[in-house]
């Protein structure tokens, strides 16, 4: 297995760009084993005076779905249709979970309601203890994991039917508590095939796979791998391949953990796709997030190796947060931006920023916008900049290029050249994006740019700010912010000449 940087953050940034309206959202079915999760959140602050164990004292408590909810509600973050296809009890929290899932925006219709088993339910006590984060203490299940009878089988591959024919993916997620039996999962696949769906599965931890087989992908962890094939951790590629030819699949996905995942698709090489380095927090809920986004990718036209990276971004977002919290796409579109950021620097051209700042934009952030020389960088600069930040929550500054100062302030000036200031000016916190023009003003950038906020110094007023009536013609804000008194490039270099006397 070789790594291998398959797409670029730009990429990834464009395609998530172009991801569809809620309007032509993609349909996702999600089959398997639903649950109701239980809360309940305290305070642990003593041991019990008749037995060695914490007490605790409850603060808060609710009720969220889980199991292959959790995946349902990913699919939905990530501004997906979805339908859910699976097993209820007949009883008050299989009512109040088909309510849940409602309320988030999910189809219920496809979840059986079964009055021999009870609704699976999953007690998880947190508690808080000196003064810490919270911690889940222990957890109790209810549950019934006896095979779906026939007469709900029948019904799940009704639903499946249904459902699968109008669908753009299906995934089944597994936990092995009755719904996904080898005659569901078989008829299920058969369906999606007849109607050209892929089917990714997260496998149940379990030896025996084959009732996926014929499905498009699966997704084990190593551990769940090691289980069903027999092999070693150190196996990867021949755990994956083992899997790929034995269960007549297209692709196979071995998440990796911080290692993040080994892609193998059906006539190539198998490929390491790297993950983040992040503060892992909790990993509930990452698995579930890494088929969502696959799904969701795939769905929207992602080839293999990008729907696995965007995977494994969800899937870092995922560990960092406690418990399982659908992570948006809005989240994987920063998470990319910040890496661009950190890769390429502050300094941009036109056509590296646009996208950017368009991508910035729609998640509702501010882009402030401020130019200027900046020849000898000086506290008045960096007094003025960081107000400048403060009109947004991202900063763009133009800087004049070396011809251009020498247009405005004489063939003596600039003191410091081009990419000296550039450098200077990228290490500013306050300051986001560095890009140069080489004109007498700034237009040409405002133009393309269109800040929501000219932001220019306090020795100008409003109407003598360049570009001001454009700004101002779209809706954009112009903010004339105060100067440290004293200080200029002009001033600095006076200074200077005075001591050569």
């Amino acid at each position: 297995m070789t790594a291998q940087n398959v797409n670029s953050v730009d990429q990834a940034i464009r395609f998530i760009d172009s991801w569809p309206k809620p309007a032509r959202a993609k349909r996702i079915v999600v089959a398997g084993d639903f649950m109701f999760d239980h809360y309940v959140y305290g305070n642990a602050q003593r041991l019990s005076p008749d037995a060695p164990v914490p007490v605790l004292a409850i603060e808060d408590q609710k009720w969220v779905p889980g199991g292959a909810s959790n995946v349902c509600l990913d699919l939905i973050a990530l501004r997906c249709k979805v339908s859910c296809l699976g097993i209820v009890g007949k009883d008050r929290n299989g009512f109040d979970l088909k309510k849940s899932l409602k309320e988030k925006g999910c189809t219920t219709t496809g979840l059986i309601d079964d009055p021999n088993r009870p609704t699976t339910i999953k007690q998880n006590f947190v508690g808080l203890a000196q003064h810490r984060h919270a911690q889940k203490m222990f957890r109790v299940d209810t549950e019934d994991k006896s095979p779906a009878s026939p007469t709900i089988a029948q019904k799940l591959m009704a639903a499946g039917d249904r459902l699968i024919a109008r669908a753009d993916a299906l995934i089944i997620e597994d936990y092995n508590k009755g719904a996904m039996t080898p005659a569901v999962c078989q008829h299920l696949i058969k369906t999606a095939k007849q109607y050209q769906v892929p089917v990714l599965v997260d496998p149940a931890a379990i030896e025996d796979y084959t009732k996926y087989r014929g499905a498009t992908t699966i997704t084990p962890n190593a551990t769940e791998a090691c289980l069903a094939t027999g092999m070693t951790p150190s196996e990867t590629d021949l755990m994956a391949k083992t899997l790929l030819r034995e269960l007549k699949l297209q692709t196979v996905v071995l998440t990796l953990d911080k290692r993040g995942a080994l892609l193998l698709v059906k006539g190539k090489k198998p490929i390491a796709i790297p993950t983040e380095a992040r503060s892992v927090y909790d990993v509930t809920g990452a698995g579930d997030m890494v088929i969502a986004m696959l799904a969701a990718a795939l769905a929207n036209g992602a080839d293999w190796p990008m729907a696995v990276s965007l995977s494994n971004v969800a899937a870092g977002l995922e560990v960092e947060k406690f418990g399982v919290v659908p992570i948006e796409l809005d989240e994987v579109l920063i998470a990319l931006l910040q890496k661009q950021h950190a890769e390429l620097g502050k300094i941009r051209t036109v056509d590296q920023l646009l996208p950017e700042v368009t991508a910035y934009r729609k998640q509702g952030r501010k882009i402030a916008f401020t130019n200027g020389c900046f020849d000898i960088l000086h506290a008045g600069h960096v007094a003025y900049l960081r107000q400048a930040k403060a009109q947004g929550d991202i900063l763009v500054l133009g800087v004049n290029s070396d011809a251009s100062i020498r247009k405005i302030k004489g063939k003596d000036r600039p003191v410091n050249k081009q990419d000296d200031r550039l450098m200077v000016l990228s290490e500013l916190a306050s300051v986001d994006y560095v890009i140069v023009f080489d004109k007498d003003t700034p237009m040409d950038l405002l133009r393309a740019i269109k800040p929501d906020v000219l932001v220019k110094g306090g020795d100008y007023t409003k109407d003598k700010v360049v570009g001001h009536e454009f700004v101002e013609s779209y809706g954009g804000q112009v903010t004339v912010v105060g100067l440290v008194e004293g200080r200029s490039t002009t001033n600095i270099i006076q200074k200077i000449e005075a001591t050569k006397r």
